[in-house]
């Protein structure tokens, strides 16, 4: 056993540590004050696991990193000693890798006994929120005082103390000694006993292995992904992995990588790194595509990499290289990478390695999509919106043809920094009543200066579209947008986008098949670009929605999405959805199926979809309910305790059946709740954004014992507000079966009190 205290003191000390191959913190803020909650309560948290070793030729992170002598490194318990430690020391511990936000502004109600992070409306000024960092940091007497100031506060001290006592609690370890006990070895035990938690990828399994021999490999590449972020690109440490095992081994899975050596690795990753800065140059300077938002196929970097290994480093010629490029815009563009990765890397990775390589890569391209052409159809543009697939197609195009601005005349790409803007503004386009998909469609956006933008916002293309070309012959089509007066009004907007889609796929085809047959061997280089995304003349009232829910999300502590992505369906590279937001890697990064927010279902293949292991959503309350239930089952806490949220239903909804009336009289009651009695019951409105009102009062009349919302309605004197009374509604009651109707009646009396 050792106390928390104790333990706080080893990582401060250098004498707890952190083994290289774990990954880093990885808890959302629903966790973290559900583990504090835990604690208070005397709750169990579990224990943690420590491998007691001699550090000298481990790979470690934190301080102590190269010195000698045994040390204890923690296998199991991480994310709630770096929670622990980062809410009762101010900072994160040194072995820290995430986003200290997730531990950052805990508060604690004295009166209530809650965790809630800093909401400044709410907290400000009140002497019942305890800053808990403070209390920790400086001790209780500042917050004494706070309290003191009015004397109905002083019976809360004592719970100030328990706050402040928790470091003396004892968390109980157990020791991982031995000679024996290699890191392969750590690494399976590890993973064994972490069922509950965050488990090794097989990335990370193979990069322990290589930590094991060489204790730079995980700094090194992430100092190789630090430099191109700089560069303005984000990498994974999983993409260099995989491109360093092609370069290695010309395998794409990670086992490949058990018979690499430490110093081979080394190698590879050396050459890796240099590989991709060179195909991010032809890339940006040649296509122009130079920033993360239009980098698209990114798995396709190994196979272009394990080609120049073969060629010593460098493209064999010109020609060479702009075959590479062709091959890479299409396997991007048509989803090879989007479903079954390492099957299709490994593919053409031995392909690549054949003589004539890059042809037999074109090759096996047009049998996989079944075009032996490898054309843009025009129809690929079809409702493909901003972010999507095939947006980075537009920019592609409007960098390599020169682009001109509407303004100035000149070409855009000599600008220093450009803007993506809608042609039609949106709000315009909305109340002409085109739909959603429509209004971001890819063929609406054009690349233009900020000043240029500005001017596009306040106008209509009908009001300057005309005049730019009159001023600058050739502008339009360099811009690939049609002459056609008539289509620049808003009622031709669908001609408009059939028009422009067949512009966008010539030029498109053109650009890419000159890239094919050598005939842009000698065109010029493009400058790199700062680009920022456009300025709409008005509100998108629905994408607001939707960032407004990516906002609270990621203020929980889960990962930010995709937003406005295709997703292809990876056996036809068929678009099955332009989803609003997309979690690929599911809310929190290894954990779940991925994730989607689709808001035009009549748009999209769901069952396909849901086919493929999507886990989709069509609406905005629903996904909220979900990520609050998932965030909840994370923390083991009470349901009362999920982050509060706004109420997903506030306005009316004429109902269409008695179970449409009843989810209504659902949402009311907890608005009621909230608003009369200041009691948020936060898990009722998960439950019914998820299940709707009908199935969430049976799953809470089936358990075997009163929700905590029940418990705390009735301390508060409004047992009328419980679902158990809205069940016994006349008007609802033939939703329900007997037994149902039964336990409502009896919970209710057993509290003395009969529905009105």
């Amino acid at each position: 056993m050792a106390k928390l205290s104790t333990i706080l003191d080893q990582i401060d000390a250098g004498s707890m540590l952190l083994p290289e191959f774990q990954r880093g913190y990885v808890w959302n803020r629903d966790q973290v004050r559900g583990f504090m909650r835990s604690l208070y309560l005397g709750y169990p948290v579990g224990s943690l696991l420590v491998w007691e070793t001699d550090t000298t030729d481990k790979a470690v992170r934190g301080v102590g990193v190269g010195a000698s002598g045994v040390r204890q490194l923690l296998l199991d318990g991480q994310q709630r000693v770096t929670s622990l430690y980062g809410v009762t020391r101010g900072r994160p511990p040194t072995f820290f890798e995430g986003d200290p936000a997730a531990f950052t502004g805990l508060r604690f109600n004295v009166a209530e006994e809650a965790f809630e992070f800093y909401a400044p409306v709410k907290m400000k000024d009140d002497p019942l929120w305890i800053d808990v960092t403070e209390l920790f940091v400086r001790g209780p007497e500042s917050q004494i005082e706070r309290l003191a100031s009015d004397s109905r506060n002083w019976p809360y001290v004592g719970r100030l103390m328990k706050l402040q006592n928790l470091l003396e609690k004892e968390f109980h370890a157990e020791q991982i000694t031995g000679p024996d006990k290699t890191t392969d070895v750590v690494v399976e035990i590890f993973n064994r006993v972490n069922s509950g938690g965050t488990k090794l990828s097989k990335g990370d399994l193979a990069l322990a292995k290589i930590c094991a021999e060489w204790s730079g490999a995980r700094p090194t590449m992430r100092a190789y992904l630090q430099r191109w972020a700089d560069e303005g690109y984000d990498f994974s440490l999983d993409w260099l992995l995989r491109t360093v095992n092609a370069v290695a081994t010309g395998r794409a899975p990670f086992s490949a990588l058990d018979d690499v050596s430490a110093d081979e690795f080394e190698q590879a990753l050396s050459s890796a790194a240099d590989h991709i800065d060179l195909v991010l140059e032809e890339v940006a300077s040649r296509l122009g595509l130079d920033h993360a938002r239009v980098l698209p196929g990114r798995p396709a970097f190994a196979v272009l990499s394990r080609l120049l290994s073969e060629n010593g480093g460098e493209f064999t010629s010109a020609v060479e290289r702009d075959k590479a490029l062709h091959w890479y815009v299409h396997a991007a563009l048509s989803g090879r990478f989007a479903g079954s990765t390492e099957t299709y890397l490994n593919q053409d990775l031995a392909t690549v390695a054949e003589p004539n390589g890059i042809d037999e890569l074109i090759a096996r391209l047009e049998r996989w999509r079944g075009r032996y052409d490898l054309t843009i159809d025009p129809r690929d543009l079809d409702g493909a919106g901003k972010g999507a697939r095939f947006y980075p197609l537009v920019y592609l195009v409007s960098r390599v043809r020169g682009a001109r601005d509407f303004l100035t005349g000149q070409e855009v790409a000599a600008a220093a920094d450009l803007r993506v803007q809608p042609l039609f503004g949106k709000a315009v386009l909305s109340r002409a009543g085109y739909r959603p998909a429509e209004i971001n469609a890819i063929a609406n956006f054009v690349l233009v200066t900020p000043e240029t933008a500005s001017e596009v916002a306040r106008r209509r293309p009908e009001e300057y579209l005309g005049r730019a070309e009159e001023m600058f012959p050739g502008l339009l089509a360099s811009q690939s947008l049609p002459t056609d007066p008539d289509l620049w009004r808003v009622e031709r907007y669908r001609d408009f986008l059939a028009a422009r889609r067949e512009l966008l796929a010539h030029s498109a085809n053109d650009i890419l098949d000159g890239l094919r047959t050598g005939a842009r061997v000698d065109a010029p280089r493009l400058p790199r670009v700062v680009v920022r995304p456009g300025g709409d003349d008005e509100i998108d009232i629905r994408a607001e929605e939707v960032g407004a829910l990516v906002d609270e999300l990621v203020g929980l502590g889960l990962a930010a999405p995709e937003r406005d992505s295709e997703i292809p369906d990876p056996e036809t590279g068929r678009a099955l959805s332009v989803a609003e937001a997309v979690w690929p890697d599911g809310l929190q990064p290894g954990q779940g199926a991925p994730v989607v927010l689709e808001l035009d279902p009549d748009e999209a293949d769901l069952p396909r979809m849901a086919e493929l292991g999507y886990e989709v959503f069509t609406s905005v309350e629903a996904l909220r309910g979900y990520a609050l239930r998932r965030s909840r089952e994370a923390t083991g806490g009470s349901p009362e305790d999920a982050p509060v949220s706004p109420a997903v239903v506030s306005t009316p909804v004429p109902a269409a059946d008695p179970a449409q009336e009843f989810h209504q009289a659902m949402a009311t009651i907890y608005q009621r709740a909230r608003d009369e009695t200041g009691y948020t019951a936060t898990y009722l409105l998960a439950m019914l954004a998820e299940e709707g009102g009908v199935e969430t009062a049976k799953r809470l009349l089936a358990s075997a014992t009163v929700s905590t919302g029940f418990t705390a309605l009735w301390h508060k004197g409004r047992l009328d507000l419980t679902v158990e009374a809205l069940v016994l509604d006349p008007r609802f009651e033939s939703l329900f079966t007997p037994d149902d109707l039964d336990i409502a009646r009896a919970r209710l009396a057993q509290f003395d009190y009969s529905p009105q």
